[in-house]
């Protein structure tokens, strides 16, 4: 395959995406500005758009396989950028990222084991557990005077009981925006260890980490820490493709693989040929679309970061190291109740309840960031409004 020309790409232009299947701009009515789930506004790369064209334009949709190169993609991927020595027979393809970590689970337990999780987390990591009758093991993360969230790690061993059987590691986390660093993954890890417990790490966001900070998989830390994590990633929200349903789970331990395959195969759906099409484009030719995204998107960030200190009294933040997520301490404002709902109605803009995460999720929300930078203006307006009004009334 000959060089591609880098293509300059366009995050300014806003694309009407109510006219779409966008569940993120069909949920609410016509006039709410939707900040809400974590999928991106942007068009999504040329190479994978091309790649879509050609395959839709062949004309067949039988069952597929995933294609020849795109194990070996991976693999060369996550050396290149994460310095990670993988081998192509450890990927086992899948359709998102949350069947990943639940089908982990679902082998790792029986009903009434313990699954440790960190909250405020994710909102299908949290509830995960209780859906698949088992315990919920919580190690809260701790927030500091500054905002920033840490490790308690005797908060993290003393959650584990002798009926926990895996912990679900979310790195970069959601919705607290840190990438951890290489020490408190190794402690984690070592913890881990010394309780037996099966690491299941969702690494969606690994690739959108900003200036300043690194991600470090947890398996590639050492033979013995790999055999016993299976790691998630997925180009969906790297390139903007979560409804394509393309993820990969990485699992180096091969009957702990071959256990995982038996369930995808018994119970579990499969990956689509789109989707395999593009997640194949997008991780062999779209490294000029991620550097550019990621520098729109750091931009964002830190206008937003501004923005909240500059004009939305009560509110603080701590810029994200990772995701394009803003996580909203609305606690000290004047808002009555509920701040997504106040934000919803007050200013028609939909964010992500803070109580979805789990504890310490309380006062706060969740707002996504990843979307032109006039839509995001109007949207921080709104809220500005929105508050002002409440300081007019009293």
């Amino acid at each position: 395959m000959s060089p591609r020309l880098k293509t300059t790409y366009d995050f300014d232009t806003v694309i009407d995406r109510r006219r779409s299947d966008s569940s993120k701009w069909l949920r609410y009515g016509q006039d709410i500005l939707p900040f809400w789930t974590a999928d991106m506004d942007f068009r999504s790369p040329e190479p994978v758009i091309e790649a879509l064209h050609a395959r839709v334009d062949h004309g067949v949709f039988g069952y597929c396989a995933e294609p020849l190169e795109l194990r070996e993609v991976i693999a060369d991927r996550m050396k290149r950028l994460y310095g990670w020595q993988v081998s192509p027979e450890w990927i086992v393809f899948q359709p998102g990222v949350i069947l990943g970590f639940t089908r982990v689970c679902q082998v790792a337990t029986l009903p009434g084991d313990g699954v440790l999780v960190q909250p405020p987390v994710f909102g299908p990591i949290y509830e995960m557990p209780g859906l698949n009758h088992l315990l919920r093991n919580e190690a809260e993360l701790i927030r500091a005077a500054d905002g920033s969230y840490e490790i308690d790690f005797q908060v993290f061993e003393g959650a584990i009981t002798d009926r926990t059987r895996a912990f679900i590691l979310c790195n970069p986390h959601n919705p607290v925006g840190r990438v951890f660093r290489l020490q408190e993954l190794q402690q984690m890890a070592e913890i881990c260890l010394q309780n037996d417990l099966l690491i299941c790490s969702d690494e969606i966001h690994c690739d959108l980490v900003f200036s300043g900070s690194k991600h470090i998989p947890i398996a590639s830390l050492d033979p013995e820490v790999a055999r016993k994590t299976v790691t998630l990633i997925s180009p969906s929200k790297t390139f903007n493709q979560p409804g394509l349903r393309c993820s990969m789970a990485i699992i180096p331990d091969a009957a702990l693989r071959s256990k995982l395959q038996r369930a995808e195969s018994t119970h579990f759906p499969e990956v689509n040929t789109l989707g395999f099409v593009a997640a194949l484009a997008a991780y062999r030719e779209c490294q000029d679309w991620l550097d550019q995204v990621l520098q729109y998107l750091e931009a964002n960030r830190d206008l937003v970061v501004d923005y909240v200190e500059g004009f939305l009294p009560g509110i603080t933040m701590i810029r994200p190291e990772a995701l394009y997520l803003a996580w909203l301490d609305c606690r000290q404002t004047s808002i009555s109740g509920n701040p997504s709902r106040f934000f919803l109605e007050q200013a028609r803009v939909a964010l992500t309840d803070g109580t979805t995460f789990g504890t310490g999720g309380e006062g706060f929300v969740r707002f996504n960031f990843a979307c032109q930078r006039s839509v995001l203006l109007e949207a921080l307006d709104r809220m500005k409004m929105a508050l002002a009004s409440i300081g007019a009334a009293n």
